[in-house]
């Protein structure tokens, strides 16, 4: 603690002191991890998240907003979050949820994360939370594939197949 406390001090003195504090930081996530795998507890990694059928359904429109539909299954025994969805071919994609309750029709409100649920499949679909992909940059050909990149917060990156098919 007295490091950290002198370590801005000297910082606001102009001295080199932020190296300390990024070794006294890394040094404490490394004990962290030695205590985590001692007692057992390993974090999910790249390989306990699999994301299987993958597709949007074709546009012609360039410009459209389209919901993807997919499946996440997570082998993990602890719970995940979908943080982001990029793909080539739309400018931006968005985390929803669909709100059913209250007046009127169902309506869409962003979300941060999507949850994951541990040791299952989470079904992401238009009609409860979902990712849409916004502005698409080019017409969608039924039969066209895709490779986008989900980001999860404890498995990570992870590149993902999509097609262009016509929903079932």
């Amino acid at each position: 603690m007295d490091v950290n406390i002198h370590a801005a001090r000297r910082c606001h003195n102009g001295n080199a002191m932020p190296l300390m504090r990024r070794s006294v930081y890394f040094r404490d996530r490394a004990t962290s991890a030695a205590v985590a795998l001692l007692l057992g507890c390993i974090p999910a990694v790249a390989g306990d998240i699999d994301v299987v059928h993958a597709f949007v359904v074709p546009t012609e429109k360039v410009g459209s907003d389209i919901p993807l539909h997919l499946t996440v299954m997570n082998r993990a025994a602890e719970a995940d979050s979908l943080l982001r969805f990029r793909c080539p071919f739309a400018n931006f994609s968005e985390r929803v949820t669909v709100d059913k309750g209250g007046e009127g029709p169902p309506s869409k409100r962003p979300v941060q994360t999507i949850a994951v649920k541990a040791s299952g499949e989470t079904a992401l679909t238009p009609e409860g939370m979902h990712v849409m992909l916004l502005q698409t940059r080019q017409p969608l050909v039924a039969g066209e594939r895709f490779t986008c990149s989900a980001s999860f917060r404890k498995a990570g990156s992870l590149e993902v197949p999509v097609e262009v098919r016509a929903s079932n």
